[in-house]
């Protein structure tokens, strides 16, 4: 560096981030230089390629630096320093890349710009060879219409390719070759495509060599792994065959179809390759059933080496050529076939020869000093003993049999394996070979099964299928072994299928909580393009045309990858690297001239690197120095200025050695390499921040690499004892196991931030965005998690019945439990253990003391500095908690010692702690006896109290502590309250009262809050008194409730009783839930009552009263029957309608009426659907008793007396011709005695009658016939039908008494009005609450505004206006709306009674006066209701008065004629109060369908004839009817409007005259109440008499008859269907004030009308 890039560097201060230091190679006298031209900027990223280079500058600025072709023209121009691009100004940049001699960049809106080199493609821009400035590259997705933009993360760039990566983690490609991984033959590739075989997988990372890729991937979750095909997806053939031979089985799986992935290629080919290419799986299997005797290896060796072969020198551009090249050389020299079963003598020596080369290779990596890979992955599922002896089986008959049969056992060793895996049930680990080996021996036996791992790999690359993933799946691939297995000892199946404590795995599952917030360790890596130089790590030097994944890095925790030219390299969560492909100038980092699979670099195992880079033909290493410094390290081509110095010093480097510079330089955060240069991104330490962050990061990497080093070394061999859970009992090796699990689970989660403060140091640094900061609270409950882990552990005595299993497992080296556990004393194992599973916690400590070193960079008032605050607080909170609690597990561990044994075991439990005991006779019970022992003890859990040998837990969730006043009752006494018992405890001392009293509270209090375990913020204080809440939410069993006993209660409580509501269920399936009140079942609730023996349940669904049944409820019987109605005292009381069957049931029936003690009583309709019968009466005991109406489906009526359920006394029958008998019955249907029989004709007999009515009937009297007056007799004796029937005024008394009782009144008007207001709001408040609750009631909006309008009472004190009669009306009618106010209960029970009585069956036209009356009485009975809400309305037929301006507002007033005074008249207006009126609009509607359907019925035959002559007068014109009406011609219209123009009326024309006046009586169809069906006649009546007046041009007055005939007119022509039933419903419930005023009038013309039309004669 010159002296003025020195001044310049020094310029700028200490504030500085973002330098960049640059070197060429490596040598004694190398000095980093500031690179020139970016003064002051600050670099984000850079990215090197051969000749040139990318920075990215803070404010999102690109510039370029080096050999710039496509700007200047020419590959060698040059330009002196940094050039800025500016077709990215205005644009935020977020990360850039470089290729070998192009660039690209991504802007934060994930669009991605490329320029340089295009001549493949690389690109993205069609027929330029050069892209001089950064263009936009086009990435859609074809499949999504219309095409689908995609959004960029991350760009790689090789020589001739460019991948991107998208932020749907996507991978697409474009460029020239096969490392573009994409289906297709065409290049180059212009149009970005993506790579389809890594769809459906999460990539991390992709990195590109100079024609290769990678991609780090993240593993998919085991139910996302596809199962293994049974065809070849390229070629449909079998992957496995299988034939069965007289003396052997041969399996096969020697299918390849190294396109594995699309590469094609033959088994030719193969045979001509190096053996030990030659996968194991994919020779054929012999297995002989008389060769295996006797041939089993007793030298105790435990693996069998297999070496790295060298790679075949066939290189990846010759493919096909090479292939027909081989297969007819092969076919010339008539090679043996490959099936041959016999070897040929040149095959068995060439077999001795691989057995010599194998074992010169096995020394060479014995001798390399090749370092093992320890770290915390599973271990092979197959015992390392039982493959040692098979492979030395294999070793022992090669020089017997040669190499066919060899191979043939070979393989038959890994297919025997695969057996062995599926007898047993877990995981096998081989740990019992293992057992009596020292720590050395364990280390030498995994540097072993790794080595064997790797020669393994290179095997299985080959035909692309991973031995070890087939084991994995042997259990689930068929296999026919009767030779082999026949000589397999059972006692090695045996052992090998024995059942193993551990059956869960030490790595966390994918998928958690933590691999969606920080970078996940579940890894694969996948490569592609060319391998010629190994840099692909299968093992081969095969090309591959898609992704396939590195097998050998599973496992590996892979967390960064990259590549240099021709070699790749891998970087792991604990900061090991694996580097494989070319080495020639040794930029691996190890001596091996070429490896084609993954192997660690030789960097000593105390640096842990964490950031790499790769150039052209060099590696840079970035790892933890000495101190709080970095270390660099260089492996690779020299860089030597003077030729002499670089002919005595070679011209590369084979192992990684650290770079000297000087002067020192800052922190580095990242490195860049490419082409032959390095680059370094240094920091200035700013008020020590960035010294503390790279201090965090060094401590997260160390703490990650001991924890891993505990799990490997100490846990799995542990978990892998075949003893250890009979040594353990069930229940302290499940609490090893879930405390090994949560230890895995946090160790996995130190990782993940190591990996992530990876990325913060090679990002923007901002401390808001520290994983730890970001997400502390995942941090704190995973340290909470693993600390309930050990102290249940602990608890349990779980370390000191473990310690016996690690004795025996490492008898005589503690040493490395020492140094793991961090303690250099002597003290027992028990505590060594306890010291080991407690390390983590202590890192809490490092967390608050580095956020609290970040909080003195930052100002005071700046948010930064109060989060860092808060968050050290929390860390520091949370460690001082989980050392308490290490505390309180210590303490309740030595209790458990002095506590007695038998109470010991059924009290002890993990989670439970001791609070206080009373050992000391602080406490006793009050009246104990002399020589009683009470014990009593508090745990966070339960109240224990202790007698002798037995004991009673009291749940703190139902336990309420009261004090005693010590004046009241002279003591130190404590009231304990639980839901059976109550008892007085009495303290020694008032210090001692108080010392329990808080113990309990707290204790209660954080037992309801679930807060025992919660961590206290600092500074307060936890020991405060706490007042837990006597009401709360809790679950209880009873046990001495004869009621209750076994029942389980969860649910609100109240000072010991069930209160609010809860949920009770018995053992026996009984189950209630709803509200309670002081220990019983109170308010709305539901009940469910199984039935075995009908295989169903009784359900209830209503309220409850004091434990019982009471008030309304719905009950659904087991037997199909459903009650709904009223309760008292668990029986049916009061109006309930009760349905046994369906309608497809052998007796469906439905009654509905009053109860009485579960009996039907009172009056009742009983709908016999079975027989079409229905009965409506009264009712004693469930029986027909007194007066009462049948009606059948056939037409007879019944009206008569019953007795016993039977018609019994005097009645009226009469048939469906209206035949009548009168007299006296003795059963159903039976005539027996006097009476009289009418014939519809008029005659009729006297006398004595007997039989059954329709089968024969005996008569005894005199026949007599009719005459004029006795017909009309006849007549008048029908009006008189229902004189035998039920009084309406004494149906549904128990439906108007529950109203009155709704309304706090004991009978009918006897009850203050206040409370009957009150008891409504009650009633509305309940109703809202209920519907809030349920889940599947919702109410709607009209309702909820419905139900707020009903929450303002109209005023009903002081005298009565036309106003308040109006507000009163509106309330009635918001009442009669819903179903929740008394009212409109009252409203919906009588419509369903109305409709119970009079549909069906019971649509009979003889009922029509028993329904009109029935209306009436309603109206009745309702208006005494209002009338007793509201005091002041007047009585039925009384007159409220009016103003004359009130009168004019108000038309349908009335003019009443007040008393003289002085001497003279004045009229006074008013309107008569009725309860028509006033409460028919509201109920009529409802009961209209029924009630108009009888008057059909009953007017049924002179509506026949009513429409039949309208029918046919209607058939004539309109003037011709006219004149047929005898309607004066002044009135008859001459013309009419039609579409708003006059059209004359013709002579033909029909419809056209008072069309207006007959729209309007149409209406009178679609009305309900009398009131509004006038309303249309008096409308009607106006509309003629407008007509009228336009025809006329002057003023008239109608006299009726010239009114009388155009009326009859406009009700031909309306054509009303019923309008008798119309007219009779008028008459019989129009409003009495209305008969005789105008209104009254204009029905009677109506009425005449429709008597008129009946006679009318049309001749």
């Amino acid at each position: 560096m010159d002296n003025q890039e020195q001044s310049s560097l020094e310029e700028d201060g200490d504030n500085r981030r973002g330098l960049v230091l640059f070197w060429r190679g490596y040598s004694n006298t190398i000095t980093p230089e500031r690179l020139p031209g970016l003064g002051t900027k600050v670099v984000l990223q850079a990215a090197l390629g051969v000749n040139h280079g990318v920075f990215l500058v803070e404010g999102g600025e690109v510039y370029s630096i080096g050999h710039l072709s496509s700007k200047n023209g020419s590959k060698n121009a040059h330009k002196p320093g940094p050039v800025l691009e500016k077709n990215f100004i205005g644009q935020r940049v977020a990360s850039v890349a470089a290729g070998s001699f192009h660039s690209g960049a991504v802007t934060v809106d994930g669009i991605a710009y490329m320029w340089g080199e295009n001549s493949a493609g690389q690109c993205a821009v069609a027929s330029k060879s050069q892209v001089s400035e950064p263009t936009p590259v086009n990435i859609s997705d074809p499949e999504t219409s219309p095409p689908q933009l995609i959004r960029v993360l991350q760009l790689a760039c090789g020589e001739q390719h460019t991948l991107a990566l998208s932020v749907r983690r996507e991978v697409w490609a474009w460029g020239s070759g096969c490392q573009l991984g994409l289906v297709t033959n065409v290049f180059p590739v212009i149009r970005p495509q993506k790579v389809e075989h890594l769809a459906g997988r999460i990539v991390l990372q992709v990195a590109c060599g100079a024609h290769h890729s990678l991609a780090l991937v993240q593993r998919l979750q085991p139910q996302e792994v596809k199962s293994i095909p049974e065809k070849c997806n390229q070629c449909h053939q079998l992957l496995i065959t299988m034939m069965d031979k007289e003396d052997h089985v041969i399996i096969s799986d020697n299918h390849y179809c190294p396109l594995g992935v699309a590469l094609m290629e033959t088994k030719s080919k193969r045979d001509t390759q190096s053996p030990n290419h030659t996968s194991l799986a994919s020779e054929e299997v012999h297995l002989s059933k008389s060769t295996v005797a006797g041939a089993v290896d007793t030298n105790g060796q435990t693996e069998e080496h297999v070496p790295d072969a060298a790679p075949s020198e066939a290189g990846d551009t010759t493919g096909n050529e090479q292939l027909n090249s081989q297969r007819a050389s092969e076919t010339v020299n008539g090679t043996r076939p490959r099936n041959s079963p016999y070897p040929d003598e040149e095959a068995v020596k060439e077999y001795f020869k691989k057995l010599s080369d194998q074992s010169h290779g096995e020394n060479n990596c014995r001798n390399s000093g090749f370092a093992p890979v320890q770290d915390g992955t599973e271990p092979d599922p197959a015992s390392p003993t039982v493959g040692s002896a098979l492979n030395n089986l294999v070793v022992s008959c090669a020089s017997a049999v040669g190499v066919k049969v060899a191979a043939t056992y070979e393989a038959g060793a890994l297919s025997l394996r695969k057996v062995m895996n599926y007898y047993s049930c877990s995981p096998q680990s081989g740990a019992a070979a293992l057992a009596g080996l020292p720590v050395e021996g364990l280390k030498e036996t995994r540097e072993e099964q790794v080595k064997l791992e790797e020669s393994m790999q290179g095997k299985k690359s080959s035909s692309l299928v991973d031995i070890r993933e087939e084991e994995s799946e042997g259990a689930r691939r068929r296999l026919s072994l009767p030779g082999l297995l026949s000589q397999v000892s059972p006692r090695l199946l045996r052992k090998v299928g024995r059942a193993k404590m551990r059956n869960l795995a030490l790595t966390p599952t994918a998928g958690t909580e933590a691999d969606t917030l920080l970078p996940s360790l579940q890894t694969e890596v996948w490569s592609w393009g060319r391998g010629k130089e190994g840099q692909l790590g299968h093992g081969d030097i095969l090309a591959r045309l898609q992704p396939l994944c590195i097998k050998s890095l599973n496992n590996k925790e892979v967390i960064q990858v990259t590549a240099g030219a021709n070699h790749s390299l891998a970087m792991t969560a604990k900061s090991q690297v694996y580097s494989w492909g070319s080495n020639s100038y040794g930029q691996l980092g190890h001596k091996e001239s070429l490896s084609t699979v993954p192997r660690l670099a030789k960097i000593s195992e105390d640096v842990l690197v964490w950031d790499l880079a790769a150039g052209q033909e060099h590696t840079v290493f970035l790892a933890d120095g000495d101190g709080t410094q970095q270390s660099l390290y260089y492996s690779g081509r020299l860089n030597f200025q003077d030729d002499a110095l670089a002919e005595g010093n070679g011209t590369s480097l084979h192992q990684p050695v650290q770079l000297c510079f000087s002067p020192a330089f800052d922190y580095v955060s990242k490195v860049i390499a490419g082409g032959q240069c390095c680059l370094a991104v240094v920091d200035k330490n700013v008020m020590g921040y960035i010294a503390s962050l790279h201090e965090l990061s060094s401590s997260e990497r160390k703490f990650y690499v001991k924890l891993s080093n505990i799990k490997s070394q100490i846990l799995r061999p542990l978990l892998s004892l075949d003893n250890l859970g009979c040594a353990l009992g069930g229940t302290t090796s499940q609490l090893l196991q879930e405390m090994t699990s949560r230890f895995s689970k946090l160790c996995y989660l130190i990782g993940q931030h190591g990996a992530s403060l990876n990325n913060f140091l090679h990002g923007a640094k901002k401390v808001a965005t520290l994983a730890m900061l970001e997400h502390a609270d995942l941090f704190l409950d995973s340290y909470k998690e693993y600390c309930d882990g050990v102290c249940n552990f602990l608890v349990m005595g779980g370390f000191q019945q473990l310690a016996k299993p690690t004795i025996d497992f490492f008898p005589k080296n503690h040493e490395l439990l020492r140094s793991l556990a961090e303690v250099n004393e002597d003290m027992p194992l028990t505590d060594i253990l306890h010291c080991l599973f407690y390390l983590p916690i202590q890192h809490l400590q490092d967390y608050s003391r580095v956020l609290l070193k970040f909080a003195t960079c930052f100002e005071v008032t700046m948010p930064e500095y109060q989060k860092l605050q808060d968050i050290s607080s929390k860390y520091e909170a949370l460690a001082l908690h989980l050392n308490r609690k290490r505390k309180e597990a210590e303490f309740t561990l030595s209790f458990w010692r002095t506590f007695p044994g038998k109470m010991t075991d059924s009290l002890r439990r993990p989670d439970r702690r001791l609070l206080c005991e009373s050992s000391n006779k602080g406490l006793t019970l009050q009246n104990a006896g002399r020589f009683s022992v009470n014990w009593f003890i508090l745990f966070n859990d339960a109240f224990v109290h202790a007698q002798f040998s037995t004991h009673h837990i009291f749940p703190l969730s139902t336990l309420w502590v009261e004090p005693l006043s010590e004046e009241t009752c002279g003591m130190n006494g404590l009231k304990i309250i639980s839901p059976e018992e109550q008892f007085i405890l009495v303290a020694s001392t008032p210090l001692e009262k108080t010392k329990w009293l808080r113990a309990l509270s707290q204790a209660v209090d954080q037992a309801l809050k679930g807060t025992h375990d919660d961590v206290a913020p600092t500074g307060v204080n936890v020991q405060r008194l706490l007042d837990p809440p006597v009401s709360r939410t809790a679950t209880y069993t009873f046990y001495k409730d004869v009621r209750l006993k076994d029942a389980k209660y969860k649910g609100r409580w109240l000072s010991g009783k069930p209160h609010g509501k809860g949920l009770l269920t018995w053992p026996d399936g009984r189950v209630y839930s709803g509200m309670f009140k002081n220990g019983f079942e109170d308010g709305c609730g539901e009940y469910t009552v199984p039935n075995k023996t009908q295989n169903n349940a009784n359900h209830y669904q209503g309220h409850w009263k004091d434990g019982k049944m009471h008030g309304y409820g719905i009950y659904s019987y087991s037997t199909g029957e459903v009650y709904e109605g009223m309760f008292q005292d668990n029986m049916r009381h009061g109006h309930g309608m009760m349905r046994s069957g369906k309608l497809t049931s052998s007796s469906p029936s439905m009654f509905i009426g009053q109860w009485v003690q579960d009996r039907r009583t009172g009056y009742g309709v009983f709908d016999d659907i079975t027989r079409g019968e229905k009965y409506m009466g009264m009712w004693v005991d469930d029986l027909r008793q007194g007066c009462g109406v049948v009606v059948t489906q056939f037409g007879l009526y019944y009206e008569g007396m019953f007795s016993a359920n039977k018609m019994m006394g005097r009645g009226i029958l009469l048939s469906e011709d209206d035949t009548c008998y009168e007299g006296e019955f003795s059963d159903d249907w039976m005539l027996n005695g006097k009476g009289t029989l009418n014939m519809p004709n008029g005659d009729y007999i006297e006398g004595t009658f007997c039989g059954e009515w329709g089968s024969g009937i005996k008569i005894t009297g005199t026949y007599l016939k009719s005459n004029a007056f006795e017909a009309e007799k006849e007549k008048t004796a029908r009006k008189k039908l229902g004189s035998l029937a039920v009084p309406s005024d004494e149906k549904w008394k128990a439906v108007f008494e529950e109203c009155w009782h709704q309304l706090g009144c004991e009978t009918a008007g006897q009850g203050e009005v206040w409370k009957a207001w009150d008891s409504i709001a009650v009633a509305l408040t309940t109703s809202r609450r209920q519907y809030k609750d349920s889940s599947l009631d919702t109410m709607s909006r009209s309702q909820t505004q419905t139900l707020e309008s009903l929450e303002v009472i109209p005023q009903y004190v002081g005298p009565m206006t036309m106003e308040k009669y109006e507000n009163i009306k509106k309330y009635l009618m918001k009442a009669c709306d819903t179903s929740l106010h008394p009212l409109g209960k009252l409203v919906e029970t009588l419509v369903a009674v109305y409709r119970m009585t009079y549909v069906g069956v019971g649509a009979s036209r003889r009922l029509l006066p028993q329904a009109v009356k029935e209306i009436k009485s309603y109206l009745k009975h309702i208006f005494q209701i209002v009338r007793f809400l509201f005091p002041d309305l007047p009585e039925e037929g009384s007159v409220i008065t009016c103003t004359a301006s009130e009168a004019d507002a108000h038309p349908h007033l009335y003019l009443q004629t007040s008393v003289k005074d002085s001497g003279s008249e004045s009229p006074v207006f008013g309107m008569m109060v009725t309860s028509s009126g006033l409460l028919l609009p509201m109920l009529l509607p409802r009961l209209y369908p029924p009630l108009f359907t009888l008057y059909a019925l009953e007017n049924e035959r002179e509506e026949d004839v009513y429409w039949d002559c309208v029918l046919r007068l209607n058939k004539q014109p309109d003037l011709a009817l006219l004149s047929f009406l005898g309607v004066q011609q002044k009135f008859w219209p001459m013309a009419v409007r039609s579409l708003g123009e006059k059209e004359k009326v013709l002579s033909n024309s029909k419809d056209s005259c008072f069309s207006t006046a007959v729209e309007c009586l149409q209406q009178i169809s679609t009305t309900f109440t009398p009131a509004d069906k006038l309303k249309v006649i008096q409308q009607t009546f106006e509309d003629i008499t407008q007509e009228v007046l336009g025809i006329l041009q002057q003023d008239f007055l109608w006299s009726m008859d010239d009114l009388f005939p155009v009326f009859l007119y406009v009700v031909l022509r309306a054509r009303i269907r019923n309008l008798g039933s119309e007219v009779h419903l008028i008459e019989d419930l129009m409003d009495p004030c209305l008969q005789h005023g105008e209104q009254g009038i204009m029905f009677t013309t109506l009425k005449a009308c429709y008597f008129q039309i009946q006679n009318e004669k049309l001749t």
